[in-house]
């Protein structure tokens, strides 16, 4: 039996993929692109039942289609992303194949290129690109025992309230997606704990625009490395309810009790780090930055957009702010459930090539990697801060394929150059 073989396989078949087969095809690469279930899969079954996008879809989208029917400043549900991916993936021709999974791919000896078996058999490629996405395996810190009487799930297998069992619910990380399930939980009567690490909380709007707006004239998106000592900052952002500034403050005065970084588990009890008026504290800062910054800029370039005094007015602090509190009994308080909002865990095993740090993280400059022929895209802050939203994503799968195309153009160089006569002659 023959086996198939292809230039570049894009292992992915979700935003990373599609944007990667777009600039593939645009360079003329011959390509296949392999995708283990559906395309946009996580967008479907890895989010909550009413997650919508973070940012206004004339923004958060791929810049040569628009989101058709919908409000240009509208957040829209996960389920409208991934027919918008199936859409996109359809108008491009992109050679995807769904239900396929890569399950190793090695170099070939002395030969160049890379064996890839796959459930569906052996596929020959000179270069792999993964674009497996930057939340491949969900991560809960060891914490809580298993064995412990409390119902224990990430925020990646969260799907709605009526999921969990009766009870209180301690929600564990205040970023985007803590801070939202938390939100939505306490709507929902439940009796809610937010532990909240440290944090960016920008505002929704600001005199008129979306913050998303505000990152990009101020330069925001493109900034390349996160500053020393924040690699663990998360932001908390919403696009729920029609887009809201995710306050901390506002989520306790409707009924959240917030409390420090998780630390130990012991008898029953969650105790948690002294830090929680310091994170607290460390996300109004970033707050009332991005208010100056935005303010200066309508100043420097003479905008008419309207003041917005109102944005600096805070709410009360709560009590569990200012008397915080470090120990939990969940059954006194009747937590029945622990939803671990904690980020996840790339896997690269399948890929063997030297290409990983002693952490297994990826060593690349811009999605190139250190080893040759291989590339990655996803990746958080792969070149930018924006590289793993939609419109970022793309840019970056435009530079790797442009590397690709770059790579094809000297392999086929047949070394017949012309000689040059030298001035003298």
């Amino acid at each position: 039996m023959a086996i198939e073989k292809t230039d570049t396989l894009v292992v992915g078949g979700g935003q990373a993929g599609i944007a990667m087969s777009e600039h593939l095809g645009r360079n003329g690469v011959p390509h296949l692109v392999l995708e283990k279930n559906r395309i946009a899969e996580a967008w479907r079954s890895g989010r909550w039942d009413a997650l919508v996008t973070n940012g206004p879809v004339w923004h958060d989208r791929f810049p040569n289609m628009l989101f058709e029917g919908n409000h240009p400043d509208e957040f829209v549900p996960k389920d409208r992303v991934a027919d918008y991916l199936e859409d996109y993936a359809k108008m491009i021709e992109a050679p995807v194949r769904t239900g396929v999974e890569v399950l190793k791919a090695e170099r070939i000896p002395n030969e160049g290129g890379f064996r890839v078996e796959t459930t569906e058999g052996v596929i020959e490629a000179k270069r792999i690109v993964t674009a497996t996405g930057a939340f491949q395996h969900p991560v809960i810190p060891p914490i809580v025992p298993e064995t412990a009487s409390v119902d224990q799930l990430h925020s990646f297998y969260y799907k709605n309230p009526d999921q969990l069992a009766d009870g209180a619910v301690m929600v564990v990380g205040a970023g985007s997606s803590g801070a939202q399930i938390a939100d939505e939980l306490n709507r929902a009567g439940r009796k809610v704990f937010l532990s909240v690490g440290p944090h960016d909380r920008p505002p929704r709007r600001y005199r008129g625009r979306d913050f998303v707006w505000w990152l990009g004239v101020l330069g925001l998106w493109d900034v390349a490395a996160q500053k020393p000592g924040t690699e663990h900052v998360t932001i908390s952002v919403s696009g729920a309810y029609g887009g809201q500034t995710m306050d901390f403050r506002r989520l306790a005065g409707e009924g959240v009790t917030l409390t420090g970084l998780t630390h130990t588990f012991q008898d029953g009890r969650l105790t948690f780090a002294d830090d929680l008026q310091k994170n607290v504290a460390g996300g109004d800062a970033n707050y009332i930055e991005m208010l100056d910054a935005a303010d200066a800029y309508v100043e420097r370039m003479g905008l008419d957009l309207p003041e917005e005094p109102e944005a600096r007015e805070a709410f009360a602090d709560p009590d569990c702010l200012t008397q915080p509190i470090r120990e939990i009994d969940l059954a006194a308080e009747g937590i029945t459930t622990i939803i671990w909002a904690t980020g996840f865990r790339q896997d690269f095993d399948w890929l063997k090539v030297d290409a990983f740090d002693e952490k297994g993280k990826p060593i690349h400059q811009r999605g190139v990697s250190s080893a040759p022929d291989v590339y990655f895209l996803g990746l958080p802050w792969q070149s930018r801060r924006g590289s793993t939203f939609l419109w970022g994503v793309w840019h970056d799968a435009k530079h790797v394929a442009d590397q690709i195309a770059i790579q094809r153009m000297y392999q086929d160089y047949d070394g017949e150059a012309a000689i040059v006569p030298s001035a003298a002659e």
